[in-house]
């Protein structure tokens, strides 16, 4: 031990040695280093600060938030240990207080790159993903080369849905960091948003040669899936599951897998066993029911339907287009133009998705107002400039929520109701918010039977008869009905029907 200088107090020789331990990973000599140092002096900020510095190290995260709160107690100018109380914070799951403690320590040091990078990982978890990607990008205007900043970069803009930049960013990554398994991941799931599923395999394989975890088997084999490589899809979720057999998610996509493969029984098996796991009990139960087991649901749930469109927004129009042959709002078109002869005052187009109704619409009304629960989608009818107002939200819940009533001269839904069984909740819902002589224009799937059946699809069919029983029961007229084939899908058309009604 080198000898004490006359003016250094006690604590201080102590001090310097428990850094220098702590800074070679010997945490437990540096530990008891900084407990005699508070012995002698109580209030010392570093002994405090570090102790929980090492509480976080050692996976205390409550202990090392006391600690750090103790140092701040002592001097609450230091930004570091701002930063500090802000990652223990993060550990705990208290994604408010941490975003709090960086932006604390931010105020003391603006140019500090690790707390914009922290920042944007507590932004991200509130769901503030534009915020997070502004302090992403403040943290890389500070550090150009911080693959942490630009791999975290790519996974907001997966998150928002901008794909492109995000496989541009995790590609820089890959500059700076060859083959980092979590940049490889955002690639892959840039890649295959993209529908460019042979190199998103490939990412994934690249991960999976530096990490063998069930994150990336599921990934990969959720590419495969889509790319109709179901028996290799199969593979990937049972390798996940060798590897973590509680992944509640690989063992619901395995599911979904062995329903496509028509390996029915083995479905229903997994769909139970996903279930026992803690995967989404609505979602499970209505796989179920279309898979004939259980009760028939009323409606498809609502995350299901989110997590659908919010994945599919980036090439919904495309795949509809030009994969499905879609024909459905071409053919509402032509229905309305044969009854409405001048536009109404406001329009309301339910579950809009990206517009494709929104060119026809548009002319219609002299207020168009869309509503849908994917949020991405609704960011691609905004880029149209053809809605006055575009709203996130369940279509029943805006409905009901809806103080206007009476408001809408037209009310239009494409393909919508192949996610409701029960019409009645809805239709009586558009009729209070028609006009008088207002039109309700929509499509169905039709079923031969009676009432309304869930579809292996895990769409809904209904009968001609119920939709018009349900029609006359909320007390529209009916102005015209016709069959037509809404889509070609397994090479066969999809059978439908389009109805016309009016509120006297």
């Amino acid at each position: 031990m080198p000898p004490q200088s006359p003016h250094q107090a006690p604590h201080e020789a102590l001090l310097k040695q428990a850094l220098q331990a702590h800074q070679q990973g010997r945490l437990d000599a540096a530990h008891d280093l900084y407990g005699q140092v508070l012995a002698l002096a109580p209030r010392q900020f570093d002994a405090l600060h570090l102790l929980g510095v090492i509480a976080r190290q050692r996976g205390d995260a409550r202990q090392a938030v006391d600690l750090i709160r103790d140092a701040l107690q002592v001097d609450a100018s230091q930004a570091r240990a701002h930063a500090n109380l802000g990652a223990a914070l993060q550990d705990l799951g208290d994604a408010q207080g941490s975003l709090d403690s960086y932006e604390a320590a931010l105020r003391l040091d603006p140019r500090y790159p690790l707390a914009w990078l922290n920042r944007g990982n507590a932004l991200r978890r509130l769901g503030r993903l534009p915020e997070a990607l502004d302090s992403y990008e403040h943290a890389l205007g500070l550090r150009h080369d911080y693959p942490e900043a630009w791999c975290y970069r790519a996974i907001v803009l997966n998150d928002l849905g901008r794909h492109q930049e995000a496989a541009d960013s995790a590609e820089r990554v890959l500059q700076l960091r060859r083959d980092d398994p979590e940049a490889l991941l955002a690639l892959g799931n840039a890649l295959q948003a993209l529908e460019r599923f042979t190199p998103a395999v490939a990412a994934y394989e690249r991960a999976l040669a530096r990490a063998n975890r069930a994150d990336l088997w599921c990934a990969r084999g959720a590419a495969l899936k889509k790319s109709g490589d179901l028996e290799q899809a199969l593979d990937s979720y049972e390798r996940a599951l060798a590897l973590q057999p509680n992944y509640a998610l690989a063992q619901h996509y395995r599911a979904n897998v062995l329903r496509a493969l028509g390996r029915n029984a083995d479905a229903i098996a997994a769909y139970r066993a996903a279930l026992a796991l803690g995967a989404d009990a609505a979602e499970i139960d209505f796989a179920l029911a279309a898979l004939g087991q259980g009760e028939q649901p009323a409606a498809a749930p609502p995350d299901y339907i989110k997590g659908l469109f919010d994945q599919y927004a980036g090439h919904f129009d495309r795949h509809l287009v030009e994969v499905l042959g879609y024909r459905t709002p071409a053919l509402l078109k032509d229905l309305l133009d044969r009854h409405v002869n001048a536009p109404v005052d406001a329009a309301l187009d339910l579950g809009c998705g990206t517009g494709l109704c929104a060119p026809f619409l548009k002319p219609l009304a002299r207020h168009l107002t869309g509503v849908d629960l994917s949020q991405r989608m609704l960011d691609k009818a905004h880029a149209l400039h053809l809605y006055d107002a575009l709203d996130n939200a369940d279509i029943g819940d805006f409905l009901r929520e809806d103080k206007q009533a009476a408001r809408y001269g037209l009310v239009l839904a494409a393909d919508v109701f192949v996610y409701f069984g029960d019409l009645a909740p809805v239709f009586a819902q558009v009729k209070d918010a028609l006009q008088r002589g207002g039109w309700f224009a929509f499509s169905v799937e039709s079923t031969a039977g009676g009432g309304y059946t869930i579809l292996p699809s895990n769409r809904f069919a209904h009968a001609p008869a119920y939709v018009e029983a349900i029609a006359a029961a909320a007390g529209f007229d009916i102005v015209e009905t016709a069959t037509a084939a809404l889509r070609h899908e397994h090479g066969q058309d999809v059978t439908g029907r389009l109805f016309l009604l009016r509120k006297p």
